[in-house]
């Protein structure tokens, strides 16, 4: 009898130690997984019962709650819904929560660690529970000129400051009003939510860091070039300069963007076929130099890097090739080469800053509700993609496409402008891809951007980068130029 009563002794023991293990990693380890986690109801509707914290552009509130006499006490309310959009995202009660509203949930609900002294002081004091507000990097007049500029056009516009990764504007089309997801009723939201995922526009879709991706086109040839002179080339290297090119093993041709060869000559050197957006030149280009060596310096960049801003950046691609001609082609920007407007700004924003890329943010501080600064941003560097003297020259070269070159519509008087545009093709008869990226004024950085227009900005092949996408582009570096 002894015997037994000790067996199930050690089997109660087992198990309450089991259970006390169990209860110890749920309480502990997993709580923070727990209240992110987008099931748990429980979290979810308490999030409702708090005031949420604010999210802020130049210290005004384009985000907040305010109280609501409902089960939830609180409504979120969006001042300028579709303008901000892409940088709120959208606070739901059943389905999910997007940009710095679902990247930083756990600050503006008030369940973040460092806000742990609060909810205890609230428990004690009787005082409601609040969420920590963001200040966001965004300046309100440089948001809505790239709002404005974009027009009715589908695409994206990014601006940021090279110099400290800040960044100033970032406006997605089409967008959508996050106040209708934000109502209380279940089914008004579902119904909203269905409405705007079918929709042919996507506009729930934020298309300067996500989505399908785009062709960069010409836009890449910055990246190639940049590899090219930190691995022993010059801005005067030259290159054969045909007006067709078979690719290797194909009956395949490419041609330039005019139809003619590049610049008049026997020969085209960098300098002069980055001044004009040549492709022949860079296919042979890319070929020569490699793409082991291309794919590092991209890498550099940020290629197939994982970045957060907070939002979770869809990482960009240099695709490996097979062949040849499949390594011609990605040299100027087609074959599966698929990039963000993000990263597009990144890389004119190393050229800029001499070499040094730093990282993007949206996130100039996290405050907590008695305006103690829980975060503070700090400029920090991502990487070092060139030398300052490879940063120099191709400055120049941008400088030269603006000036006297294939990116000439984005001249501003008394500024030096450097630029290069991009007609990215994406099918024998489909709508060209529109591009301008650069930065001004040149020779002291104040933003570096990226343009992209779909859909041929609705002309489908008769257009280019420099018709459609540097206009916009200028429109929106005058505005922060004019601060």
């Amino acid at each position: 009898m002894t015997k037994q009563l000790k067996r199930v002794s050690i089997v109660v023991l087992l198990m309450f130690l089991a259970l006390f293990t169990s209860s110890s990693i749920i309480q502990v380890f997993q709580a923070d997984n727990l209240s992110a986690d987008g099931t748990n109801s429980r979290t979810l509707y308490d999030s409702f019962s708090t005031q949420r914290g604010s999210i802020l552009v130049d210290g005004q509130e384009i985000a907040k709650s305010v109280p609501f006499d409902d089960n939830f006490s609180y409504l979120r309310v969006y001042e300028e819904g579709k303008l901000y959009a892409p940088v709120t995202g959208y606070f739901t009660l059943n389905q999910g929560n997007t940009g710095i509203e679902g990247a930083l949930n756990d600050y503006l609900s008030g369940t973040a660690n460092e806000q742990f002294f609060d909810q205890l002081n609230s428990i004690f004091t009787g005082q409601d529970p609040k969420g920590a507000s963001i200040e966001t990097t965004i300046d309100p007049d440089v948001q809505k000129a790239a709002y404005d500029a974009l027009g009715d056009y589908t695409g994206a516009v990014v601006a940021y400051d090279p110099k400290t990764g800040r960044i100033l504007a970032m406006v997605s089309k089409a967008s959508f009003d996050p106040n209708k997801l934000a109502v209380h009723k279940g089914s008004d939201i579902v119904a909203e939510y269905t409405r705007l995922s079918e929709a042919k526009s996507k506009p729930l879709v934020n298309r300067a860091i996500g989505g399908d991706l785009y062709h960069p086109g010409s836009v890449f040839k910055l990246v190639v070039a940049a590899s090219a002179l930190e691995n022993g080339y010059t801005a005067e290297s030259e290159f054969p300069n045909p007006t067709t090119l078979t690719l290797p093993q194909s009956t395949t041709t490419i041609r330039n963007a005019g139809g003619s060869n590049c610049g008049g000559g026997s020969e085209a050197s960098i300098a002069t076929a980055l001044r004009l957006s040549c492709n022949i030149p860079f296919a042979q280009l890319g070929v020569e130099l490699g793409h082991d060596a291309i794919d590092a310096t991209a890498n550099e960049f940020g290629f197939g890097q994982t970045l957060e801003i907070p939002q979770s950046v869809t990482p960009s691609i240099y695709p490996e090739v097979e062949s040849d001609a499949q390594q011609m082609l990605s040299s100027f920007g087609q074959y599966d080469d698929r990039v963000t407007p993000l990263q597009i700004a990144m890389v004119s924003g190393a050229i800029a800053n001499g070499g040094v890329l730093m990282q993007p943010t949206l996130v100039d501080s996290i405050i907590a509700p008695n305006l103690d600064v829980i975060q503070e941003f700090e400029p920090t560097e991502f990487s070092s993609p060139m030398s300052a003297e490879t940063a120099a020259a191709m400055t120049q070269m941008m400088v030269d496409g603006v000036a006297n070159g294939a990116a000439s519509n984005a001249t501003i008087s008394g500024v030096d402008v450097a630029g290069k545009t991009g007609t990215a093709q994406n099918g024998v008869d489909d709508p060209y891809t529109l591009w301008f990226t650069g930065f001004a004024p040149a020779e002291d950085p104040e933003v570096a951007i990226a343009v992209v227009i779909e859909n041929g900005g609705g002309s489908g092949q008769d257009t280019f980068g420099n018709t459609v996408a540097a206009p916009i582009a200028k429109k929106v570096l005058e505005a922060v130029l004019d601060k």
